[in-house]
Formats: C-alpha cells, sequence, structure tokens
C-alpha cells in the first residue's frame, strides 16, 4: 500500500531554541522519505528562527505571516493549499515528538474511517519529583490559609516555571505570582539532589529545604481532553504519573492541538479552526464542532510527545487567563446547551463579584489598600466575550444548519 502523506505544522512566536528543538525532532520521525511534509508558521516573529531553520534544515517549509495570527490563524495557514496531503499533524513548538510518534496515529486513523483525529500520550517534558508540604492553618478572609508558596530550586537553580502545584493549593493571589496552601499539599518539582521552597506564613518569605518523597517519574500532561461537571475544557489525566494508568487506548471527548493528527475528510467537512479564539480552546471548539458532526477521536498511548507546558504564555500570566476565561465562554455559547451557557456565564460573574468582595471591598472597610487585579482581568475578559457573544451565535445558526 502507499504511504499516505502527512503535514506537520509548528507555529512560531518567538519560540527560540524550543521551535527548533521541536523541528529537529521531527525531522528524525521514523517515516518514509517524501511521504512526511514538515511546515513552519512564523508569526511575525523577532527571534530569527525562520532564517535558521532554512539555513539549517533545507526540507522545512517556511511560511510567514507579516502578523501574529495565534495559534489558531497560524495552524490555518500552514494547512492551506494540502494538494494530496491525506493526514495533518499539530505539533506545538514547545514540544518534542518521539521518533516512533507517527506510525501508531496514522495506524489507528487507516483502521477506522469514522475518527477524525488520533491523540498521543502527551508526558511533561523531562522528570519530575513530588514534595509535599503540612502546614497549620490560620483562618483569614475566610480562608484557612497554611503557608504561600512563591518560588521554587532545585539544586540552587529556579525551577518556579516548571513547577507543577498538583493538589491542596488556594488558587491566584491579586498581588503576586505564589499561592496559599491548605493544611497539606502537594507539587511536582524537576528532578533534582535538593529541592527549596520560597515559604511564607503572612511576613517575609524565606527560603527553605524540602524532602524529595519518592523516585523521579514522568508525568502525564493530556491524553485527550474532556469537559469539567461545570463545563471547563480540562486534560485527561493532568499531573497523574505516568505509570500505566493510562495505557489503554480509548476515545475520548476532544484533542489536544499541542500534538495531533487529523484525518484530511475531517477538516474537509467541519472546517478549521476558529481564528476569532486566537489562541486557547480552539482545539476544544474543532472537537466539539466535528462530534456534533458525528465525527470521533481516539488517544493512542504508544505515540508519545514531550511538552514544555505553557512555555509561550506562561502558567498563570495575565495573558493566558485572560483567552481562557473569554474563550470558555465563546465556546460553550457555540456549541453548549443554552442552560449550560447561561449558567457558565453567571457563574463567572458570581466569582468575579466574590474576588471584589475579598480583593477590594473588605480590605476598604478595614482600611487597607485593595488589590483589584484579579477582578478587572475578569471584568475584562467578560467585556471581550460580550463583543463576540454574537458571532459565536450566528456560528452556533450556521452550524446547525449545516448539519441538517
Amino acid at each position: 500500500m502507499t504511504t499516505p502523506l502527512v503535514r506537520a505544522v509548528v507555529v512560531n512566536y518567538d519560540g527560540g531554541d524550543l521551535t527548533v528543538a521541536c523541528l529537529r525532532s521531527l525531522t528524525e520521525t521514523v517515516w518514509p522519505a517524501g511521504a512526511l511534509e514538515i511546515v513552519l508558521v512564523d508569526n511575525a516573529s523577532r527571534d530569527g528562527v525562520a532564517d535558521a531553520v532554512e539555513r539549517e534544515f533545507p526540507n522545512i517549509r517556511v511560511v510567514r505571516s507579516t502578523t501574529n495570527r495565534g495559534f489558531a490563524g497560524g495552524c490555518n495557514l500552514g494547512m492551506t493549499d494540502l494538494g494530496e496531503t491525506a493526514y495533518m499533524a499539530l505539533v506545538n513548538n514547545d514540544a518534542t515528538v518521539d521518533p516512533g510518534w507517527l506510525g501508531p496515529l496514522v495506524a489507528t486513523l487507516e483502521d477506522d474511517p469514522a475518527l477524525g483525529a488520533a491523540c498521543p500520550k502527551i508526558l511533561l517534558a523531562g522528570r519530575f519529583r513530588d514534595v509535599t508540604i503540612t502546614a497549620p492553618t490560620v483562618r483569614r478572609g475566610g480562608r484557612d490559609l497554611g503557608v504561600r508558596v512563591s518560588g521554587a530550586r532545585v539544586d540552587g537553580v529556579d525551577v518556579w516555571a516548571r513547577t507543577q502545584l498538583v493538589r491542596g493549593f488556594l488558587g491566584l493571589e491579586p498581588d503576586g505570582p505564589g499561592q496559599w496552601t491548605m493544611a497539606s499539599a502537594q507539587l511536582w518539582l524537576p528532578d533534582g539532589s535538593q529541592a527549596e521552597l520560597l515559604l511564607d506564613t503572612g511576613t517575609d518569605p524565606s527560603w527553605q529545604v524540602m524532602p524529595f518523597a519518592g523516585d523521579a517519574v514522568t508525568v502525564i500532561n493530556n491524553v485527550g481532553s474532556f469537559l469539567t461537571e461545570d463545563q471547563h475544557g480540562a486534560d485527561r489525566g493532568y499531573l497523574e504519573p505516568d505509570d500505566g494508568r493510562f495505557d489503554t487506548p480509548e476515545d475520548v471527548f476532544a484533542w489536544c492541538g499541542a500534538g495531533v493528527v487529523l484525518r484530511r475528510e475531517y477538516l474537509d467537512q467541519v472546517g478549521s479552526l476558529d481564528e476569532r479564539l486566537f489562541i486557547y480552546y480552539e482545539d476544544l471548539e474543532l472537537s466539539w464542532r466535528g462530534q456534533e458532526h458525528g465525527w470521533r477521536y481516539r488517544y493512542v498511548p504508544t505515540s508519545v510527545v514531550h511538552h514544555v507546558h505553557a512555555a509561550t504564555t506562561v502558567e498563570g500570566s495575565k495573558l493566558k487567563l485572560h483567552y481562557e476565561e473569554r474563550n470558555r465562554l465563546l465556546v460553550l455559547t457555540r456549541h453548549a446547551k443554552a442552560r449550560d451557557a447561561w449558567r457558565a456565564i453567571g457563574r463567572h460573574l458570581l466569582v468575579t463579584a466574590s474576588y471584589a468582595r475579598r480583593d477590594i471591598l473588605s480590605p476598604l472597610v478595614l482600611g487597607r489598600r485593595p488589590r483589584g487585579s484579579l477582578v478587572w482581568r475578569r471584568l475584562r475578559a467578560f467585556a471581550a466575550f460580550k463583543l463576540r457573544a454574537l458571532g459565536m451565535l450566528r456560528s452556533r445558526r450556521r452550524d446547525r444548519l449545516a448539519r441538517r
């Protein structure tokens, strides 16, 4: 049989060395010569990667955009003029693929024509070790607070950006990157010999050595995506150890854009990524749209991708949180049952009001300085949602007409 032609698209926006490492791993994919086309879409970057790739990888096609079109627009640009391409692969620029990643995904799609996409096992890049914090709690502002964690080092190197907060944390604070713990909390820190955490109980923070628990392990980032009960898009298996519990192939609600192979016929029927979303939730939206047309998606654990989570937008950043909050409401407006969409909108406003009470009203009553950054951020996200909600309602109607 003729090997199907696959196109792999990588979108770069000032990804630097991460993008180069991604492309290098793709060039090492075990796949017949001439049957894999790699396309780099450069979103008006200033890092010089596009020029470097043209020099180092002459077989990689570089497509340059004069503006930053986001992940959705960049992927769409790379998926034009498909010719004889049978399958489209999307790989985040901050991910690397194992040499044998592609074969199991294409084989799965070849075996079942009702599948629109096949998803790999996406692991967090590197290995991690467990750290557990236990602390007495104090009642403040209606919450039982343990200690605040705002930094992490392993063997003297700052690893806070790669630290994963697993459980027992109370969420973002308005005045800094740290989070308060409950009585007990767990973190994943990159592998090393000695861990230190920057801890405080409301006074001056200090570095404290923390013991590692257990050996280093690989950790799951995504094994397919799903909707939570309160209608948030979420990664299946997120922050669970890769200990075999996700080694069985199964159908999933949605695929993750960090690594996926899409069937050409699926895209031809359902359409491309919604560029109004720009970044985040665009993969879940296209998955949901395809599901409404009867397509299914399959998780394939023998295909492995390694991902530096949130390397471009940074976990907890204003940019990431803005687009996640805005786009979740937009996607629900387009696809969810009306009562679920209205419930999500109402909950967003109620949660925003609770932050306003905690961070603005209560400090004013007590004569303290108010801290309104979280409130304003959520209000801006909601205002941006309102500007685009009518367009999503029109798309909802068009989707229904198309299905009929």
